[in-house]
């Protein structure tokens, strides 16, 4: 038997019949993520969706958002550790658009990279469907392009758009939030996926080996940094459901840092004070800062602090509420409460973030059990 040429676009770096091969490896997952609404199988040109169930709705608003993983993907690619990322994926996605209230539907994802690997493409695949699987999410679509000589051959990045619906009565917004509503955080866990070029920053010049298990941690480094995103949307829609008008708006704490993040969902004029005494931020930012050579309060705009969802109830219901997000398995606790903004309130605090002039945040006080942060 002759041996079978290589075609043209293989010759030039592309091979298709390799990503078949990760469809293969992928296609029980996404199938596994595929809700009674969802119209054929995989490999469509386009993820069908059956919306017919909007015409219960009296005016349903349509909430969609994009994103992707950053640089955390360089440690998944050192690490040859690929099953967490799409978690990490799912999580900026899904987790942004239950910020307005809405429930998340369908969801695509796609991935570029210098060559396919069928095994790994799969991994990145089966992350993505199991998490958004686990929200009540379906993966019905999704495209992986192979781009030889614009990425190296074990180089690949990822991204992924998701759709949701709410109520129009029911969406949420900053105009809901009043003076005297009671700011709870729900715990990260740890630096999700934002910050990474400084992390990045910090391993290289300290020359950490990211296979080595440093004594602040039970694993490998690179399995700490890894650790996948949490994820909220399905806490905060039973949440919703269960306390109704209790929750006047939420802010997902991604790029930026919690005060950024909290002041683009505060109205102009209020304001708030984040206790940091309240909480102690997860170990591996403590060890980042310092062998950096950073306060904790250097790095507030960098990583979360421990801090991955802020959600503002009406004061009267906010035991209800962080007693739900503990049955639902968070942690939650009350950092502060909505003020009117004063002059000395807003003396040092974030109140503009990504174009949106918000409310007036600043952090406040010394970390519980860490003597690098300052006030």
């Amino acid at each position: 038997m002759g041996v079978t040429e290589p075609s043209p676009y293989q010759s030039s770096g592309v091979d298709t019949s390799a990503g078949d091969k990760a469809v293969e490896l992928m296609k029980s997952a996404v199938l596994a993520s595929h809700s009674s609404r969802v119209i054929g199988g995989v490999g469509g040109f386009a993820g069908l969706y059956d919306a017919s169930f909007l015409s219960s709705y009296r005016h349903p608003i349509l909430a969609t958002s994009t994103d992707g993983v950053g640089t955390k993907v360089a440690i998944a690619q050192a690490m040859d550790v690929h099953d967490t990322i799409g978690w990490d994926l799912v999580g900026m996605v899904v987790d942004d658009i239950v910020v307005v209230g809405a429930t998340p539907l369908f969801m695509t994802d796609y991935i570029a990279c210098g060559r396919v690997v069928p095994d790994r493409i799969a991994d990145i695949v089966r992350g993505i469907a199991e998490a958004a699987s686990s929200c009540g999410v379906s993966l019905v679509g999704g495209e992986t392009a192979e781009h030889p000589g614009l990425l190296g051959v074990d180089d690949y990045d990822v991204a992924g758009a998701a759709t949701g619906v709410v109520e129009s009565d029911d969406m949420l917004d900053p105009s809901r939030v009043q003076a005297g509503d009671v700011v709870i955080a729900v715990a990260s866990s740890g630096l999700h996926s934002n910050g990474f070029s400084l992390v990045r920053k910090i391993v290289a010049d300290q020359g950490w080996d990211l296979h080595a298990t440093r004594p602040e941690f039970s694993r490998e480094l690179g399995l700490e940094l890894l650790e996948p995103t949490m994820l909220y949307t399905s806490a905060m829609l039973t949440l919703l459901d269960a306390h109704p008008g209790a929750l006047h708006m939420l802010s997902h704490v991604t790029g930026g840092g919690l005060a950024q993040n909290l002041s683009r969902v505060l109205p102009p004029g209020m304001a708030v004070d984040i206790d940091r005494s309240t909480w102690t931020p997860p170990a591996v930012m403590q060890v980042l800062a310092e062998a950096g050579g950073f306060d904790l309060a250097h790095v507030e705009d960098t990583w979360n602090m421990g801090v991955g969802m802020v959600a503002l109830v009406d004061s009267q219901n906010a035991p209800a509420v962080i007693q739900s997000l503990q049955e639902s398995g968070h942690r939650a606790w009350q950092v502060g409460a909505v003020e009117k903004a004063g002059a000395t309130a807003t003396e040092g605090s974030v109140t503009s973030a990504k174009g949106v002039e918000g409310g007036a945040v600043r952090l406040v006080g010394t970390y519980a059990d860490s003597s690098s942060a300052s006030s």
